[in-house]
């Protein structure tokens, strides 16, 4: 792939949310051949067999930005004012909060991937699915469209 191709594929800027276990939402800047940017969207889910991820991909450019923002905010505003008032939406920011402090202290230094559970010396008494270490990191930025192996 000669340089052109390659820098049109590469993100100028990428932000990752992890969203539980299996699904993890990119959010990747992209370059146009004209000098110009565009966004996607991409949805990465593991599989249940474990083979692999799948993924879904939205396209956002630059004269939508604002439309697609706006009525973004409008439907999550009706689902939280309208629909489910009550619902505690600082939930899962929370619970991620604590996960993220408790794997930087260190929590999760003796976490064995291959058997899926911690080693005996470590052993919490009560094992949650929010302790559990992320699986493996997908790669945020490719190639190309053929290179991805999500």
């Amino acid at each position: 792939m000669d340089n052109e191709n390659q820098r049109r594929f590469e993100s100028v800027y990428s932000k990752k949310v992890r969203a539980g276990k299996r699904r993890t939402y990119f959010f990747d800047v992209r370059r146009t051949k004209g000098d110009d940017y565009y966004l996607t969207l991409t949805e990465s889910t593991k599989r249940f067999n474990g083979d692999g991820y799948e993924r879904h991909k939205i396209f956002l450019y630059k004269e939508d930005f604002n439309r697609f923002l706006a009525s973004l905010d409008e439907v999550i505003s009706h689902i939280k004012t309208e629909l489910m008032p009550d619902y505690d939406y600082d939930e899962y920011t929370r619970r991620h909060e604590e996960y993220e402090a408790r794997k930087a202290a260190g929590e999760f230094d003796n976490y064995d991937a291959s058997a899926n559970k911690e080693t005996p010396a470590e052993t919490p008494a009560v094992t949650t699915e929010e302790t559990a270490p992320p699986a493996a990191e997908e790669p945020t930025s490719v190639e190309s469209e053929d290179d991805m192996s999500w």
